[in-house]
């Protein structure tokens, strides 16, 4: 699931076939594999596995109940419709009436709070990562703690808000709700409750729809407006199974997985992708990855779906007028031992998986890791876009690579090439693969370690780092993990790309891809030696541990529990061990893939040695969580860094052109909407503990002083 380095102390193809065709001359018994460095043949990257048709049965035409036509789509532009933006999850706006050359006057319109901060054992929790949709006159938002709000665009005053009462002992590692999705039902009145309706996923694992107008629960879906998503999940174990990503609302179908808390057991909830009626809230059908038949209604009564099974953590996002639904799947539930995992577990892991919305049943998948012992889930959400003439879909992830793949059948558009003779380690050598797949069109990725590269305020901690990476194995990227002594992982769990996701100017052709380039410093711990409990064994209250997941993760089950060091941070002064920039901001040609600028990303105004603020404004490049909106006008708008500064960037130049200090950390994906002939430009300053960033409740917005 979604990773964070807390760092406040760190410093200064060919044709497309039809995709019935696809399912008629592809074998499902294909295996993923991944092209030769010179270039891949398109199926040699992607499954595509259709069910046979001989395999429709009684049990589909069930699953024809609840297939609707496309729906039209609402545009970005006035509204900020979908938590990508558009339907498309590009994150741009034709929007352009703020521009580098006026950016800085800006003022500020509005602030809003939501009133939800934490309290007792909610405290040094909170991470609410929230983007707001506005749709008509109103913002529509979820709080850290799921409480549901509509607010007045112009103005940011209160319409109405639900609370749906979720206990602070559901929190996982974090109180996160990153956003809502809205649905308009075709088959209602005009005047008729919940017409329109909001929906969340919440963290005690619950689909809740509220009418758009009032707030007010939706009774024909679920049980007075709610879906208990832990049916047929196993014993409820708050904490354990979250949702904290916006579902995907495709052809009447709410998609949705949850969150699964890394690192507490194998036999963990399972990472079930589920299809509800968006307006009954009935299941329309399950993607159990191990039993996707069997199961695809539920699991026979008295069994739950396989469990331990990778999950999908981030958002998903929908193609309307095919019909399929694209999820970025994440890493098992044991993160950095995989010898006992099933064929199923390494086929989907760290794979985008797409499926038909309306039953379930898949259509293709790209894995992007091969037996995935590094938590290198796919965080980012998809974006769809045309590339050279071809429906194509774009995958970031957090290696750095970034992908571009047809949108119906899943074959590379852009090369894919692959790593060879990689290092198998001496903990599983027979499980670590020795080749993976690389893009060779674009990647964020920087070159390995050196001794060199390490860093400090003065020779001593320099010293001692120096030391550090000689007692680490290190051999380059996908180094596996190791017992005897530390290993360095680098790309760290956080990035490349993570769940901010990537913005693209469709106009312009460009890509804006923010980053991390930071290490892990991580050591399998033997099973004698682990004290820390999965969250199936504590009792109420107790401490789940530290803030960074998998600093002291059980991995019950397996041979290990693990030790991660997130950002390599020195014992000693609390900064990383490499020396900066730790994120950074980049434009890419979405044509060629050549980079355009790169600059690093956040100042040091607010990190320091032992947490001492330094007070200095250089672009040292802080870690970063959240990711940008691009407008027509031609600016990029971003928070995200740890230097709680919300800043405009000149996407020609990548110069920055204006920025504002934050109440507290913006760790969240801007919007930029308009009311009345003016453009706002919004984002949440609601902090992040494992970002080491203040913790607020404010939504602020700002806009062009009025004529």
């Amino acid at each position: 699931m979604t990773r964070f380095v807390p760092f406040a102390a760190a410093v200064l193809l060919a044709g497309t076939l039809p995709l019935q065709a696809q399912q008629a001359t592809t074998p499902d018994t294909q295996q993923p594999t991944t092209g030769a460095a010179e270039g891949p043949s398109p199926t040699e990257n992607a499954t595509i596995s259709q069910p046979p048709a001989e395999q429709t049965t009684e049990d589909d035409t069930a699953d024809d109940a609840f297939a609707t036509a496309a729906q039209p789509l609402m545009e970005v532009g006035t509204d900020w419709p979908y938590w990508g933006g558009d339907a498309q999850a590009t994150r741009y706006s034709p929007l352009n009436q703020i521009t580098p050359e006026n950016v800085d006057q800006l003022e500020q319109v509005f602030t809003f709070h939501t009133g939800d901060l934490p309290e007792g054992t909610a405290e040094g929790k909170y991470s609410p990562e929230v983007t707001p949709l506005k749709v008509g006159d109103d913002l529509l938002m979820c709080s850290a703690m799921n409480i549901l709000i509509s607010v007045d665009a112009a103005t940011g005053e209160e319409n109405w808000r639900f609370d749906p009462g979720v206990p602070n002992d559901a929190i996982p590692y974090g109180a996160t709700c990153r956003g809502v999705s809205v649905y308009s039902n075709p088959d209602a009145a005009e005047g008729d409750a919940c017409a329109t309706r909001v929906i969340q996923g919440t963290l005690d694992a619950k689909l809740v729809a509220v009418d758009v107008e009032t707030g007010a629960p939706c009774e024909d879906f679920g049980e007075n407006g709610t879906v208990d998503m832990w049916q047929d999940i196993g014993e409820r174990v708050p904490g354990w199974y979250a949702v904290t990503a916006p579902p995907a609302i495709v052809r009447g179908i709410v998609v949705s997985g949850a969150q699964v808390k890394d690192g507490q057991a194998e036999d963990a909830p399972s990472g079930v992708i589920r299809g509800y009626d968006a307006v009954t809230g009935e299941l329309a059908w399950a993607w159990d990855l191990a039993a996707p038949d069997e199961n695809r209604n539920g699991p026979p009564e008295g069994e739950v779906y396989t469990r331990g099974t990778p999950n999908m953590w981030t958002t998903a996002v929908a193609d309307e007028e095919l019909g399929l639904v694209y999820l970025p799947m994440g890493n098992s539930s044991v993160d950095y031992y995989g010898s006992n995992r099933s064929d199923a577990e390494n086929e989907y892991a760290t794979s985008l998986v797409a499926l038909d919305a309306t039953t379930g049943a898949e259509a293709w998948h790209f894995q992007t890791v091969r037996h995935d012992v590094w938590d290198y889930d796919l965080g980012s959400q998809a974006s769809l876009i045309d590339y050279q003439g071809t429906p194509a879909v774009l995958l970031p992830s957090k290696q750095g690579d970034i992908y571009i793949l047809n949108r119906e059948t899943g074959e590379p558009l852009t090369p894919v090439g692959e790593l060879t003779d990689l290092p198998k380690g001496e903990v599983e050598p027979e499980y670590i693969s020795d080749t993976q797949p690389v893009s060779e069109w674009h990647t964020l990725r920087k070159d390995p370690l050196e001794e060199k590269d390490m860093w400090g305020f003065t020779p001593i901690d320099q010293l001692w780092c120096r030391i550090q990476f000689r007692r680490a194995n290190y051999d380059g990227f996908f180094t596996p993990p190791s017992t005897d002594k530390p290993w360095i992982q680098y790309p760290g769990y956080n990035g490349g790309s993570d769940w901010g996701s990537v913005a693209i100017d469709t106009d312009r052709g460009i890509i804006i891809a923010n980053y991390n380039d930071v290490p892990n410093y991580n050591r399998l711990v033997p099973r004698d030696e682990v004290t820390s409990k999965p969250i199936n064994e504590m009792e109420t209250g107790e401490s789940g541990g530290a803030n960074a997941e998998g600093a002291a993760d059980p991995q019950s089950g397996s041979p290990y529990g693990i030790s991660v060091n997130a950002g390599w941070r020195n014992d000693l002064t609390g900064v990383p061990c490499t020396r900066p920039p730790y994120g950074g901001i980049r434009a890419i040609d979405l044509e060629t893939g050549e980079t355009l600028w790169d600059r690093p990303l956040g100042t040091a105004r607010r990190n320091g040695p032992f947490g001492i603020p330094s007070f200095l404004p250089f672009d040292i490049g802080t870690p970063n969580n959240g990711g940008s909106v691009v407008t027509a006008g031609g600016l990029v708008f971003i928070a995200a860094a740890t230097d709680n500064l919300f800043r405009a960037i000149d996407i020609e130049t990548g110069e920055t052109v204006w920025s504002t200090v934050l109440p507290a950390g913006g760790q969240a994906n801007p919007i930029t909407y308009e009311v009345d002939g003016r453009q706002y430009v919004m984002v949440s300053a609601m902090g992040h503990h494992f970002m080491e960033t203040p913790v607020g409740d404010e939504v602020i917005a700002w806009a062009l002083p009025e004529n």
